[in-house]
């Protein structure tokens, strides 16, 4: 008798979504796909283009462990750890900015607003002045405790006062101390030309000569900032709504505010002291993000931080080729694709809407 009762029970039926949002769904998925293969092939790119071509079948049998000595030196000792200083730079750049964007309600906004790139270079200009420091090695701590120090001047600035962190005031602190800082390590820089020799490839954003010893030096500090930007994602959906609504629905808007500035901090941070200030990288990835992933904020860090690796290491290697003799530092490359589309993006109504 149970076993026929059972038998006829109906089974649940499926709840499937709707067409659009399953439509969301596949477009994301793919997207997600298609950038993962870009990336991959910027990767191969970074590691066979360059001033000695390595071909594809030369670049296997490097990877295989059976390539020449020549091809063996410039894939393993000189492009490996560029390509990989340039996959972790740009994630980070592209997280940071996504981040950025999304607690400041700020579409324009990326990682340079909160006076980050300031606070680095002006700590290099003291470390490097002062303390003796030569060499990346040298004043890659000094970069980061600049970022670091920067960003607590500014969130205390962004906190002063009633209601805690405001967005406007965390901007407007940034830009200001940005402008204050770059001033006086200008000034610096003028004073005594010849002992800022070393600074100038580092502030112009370049990826030559970062070896594996400086990744390994920033890398705890990226994971926690890429830790601390998984967590806040989600409730950042929330925040994009307005802090009243954002309360309502549960989510702490201080707390949220607080781990997204710090994860920024950590990684734009992270990143500007291993390859000195690199622009418009934090503002583009984003934005090609959101057209793809819609308003969801897991989705656009997610997207960011695939996004921003392959526009840097593509403009790597065609940094590395476009003139005749020598290499164009890659921040100014980077700089000259993305001054046009912050351009577009002003010019639109709705300049990918937060």
């Amino acid at each position: 008798m149970t076993t026929s009762r059972l038998a006829r029970r109906p089974t649940p039926p499926r709840v499937a979504l709707p067409a659009s949002e399953g439509r969301v769904v596949r477009r994301r998925v793919w997207g997600a796909v298609t950038f993962t293969g870009l990336l991959a092939c910027a990767a191969v790119l970074s590691l066979a283009v360059g001033a000695k071509a390595i071909s594809l079948p030369e670049l296997w049998d490097v990877l295989r462990g059976t390539g020449g000595e020549g091809a063996t030196y410039v894939v393993s000792e000189l492009r490996l750890p560029r390509t990989i200083t340039g996959l972790a730079v740009g994630a980070a750049l592209g997280t940071a900015g996504a981040l950025i964007q999304a607690f400041s309600r700020n579409p324009l906004a990326d990682p340079g607003i909160l006076g980050v790139n300031a606070g680095a270079a002006f700590f290099v200009v003291l470390g490097i002045g002062y303390f003796g420091a030569t060499s990346i090695d040298g004043y890659l701590w000094f970069a980061l405790v600049g970022a670091l120090a920067t960003t607590l001047v500014v969130y205390t600035i962004g906190t002063a006062g009633r209601g805690g962190a405001d967005p406007v005031r965390l901007v407007l602190g940034g830009v200001a101390i940005a402008a204050v800082l770059t001033g006086i390590t200008t000034a610096l820089m003028l004073l005594d030309p010849s002992t800022f020799d070393a600074m100038r490839s580092w502030n112009a954003g370049s990826l030559t000569g970062r070896g594996m010893d400086v990744i390994s030096t920033v890398a705890p500090f990226l994971v926690v900032g890429a830790l601390m930007a998984a967590l806040v994602a989600s409730p950042l959906n929330a925040v994009a709504l307005g802090d009243e609504l954002a309360t309502g629905l549960g989510a702490s808007v201080h707390r949220t505010r607080l781990g997204a500035v710090f994860a920024v901090t950590l990684l734009a941070g992270s990143a500007t002291a291993v390859a000195g200030p690199i622009g418009f990288l934090g503002l583009m990835a984003p934005h090609i993000a959101r057209w793809i992933t819609g308003p969801s904020q897991p989705w656009i860090i997610v997207y960011s931080a695939l996004i921003a690796p392959v526009i840097l290491l593509t403009s790597d290697v065609i940094a590395r080729v476009i003139l005749p003799s020598g290499e164009v530092p890659v921040g100014v490359l980077t700089a000259f694709v993305g001054a046009p589309v912050l351009i577009a993006l002003v010019r639109r109504p709705k300049a990918s809407g937060l």
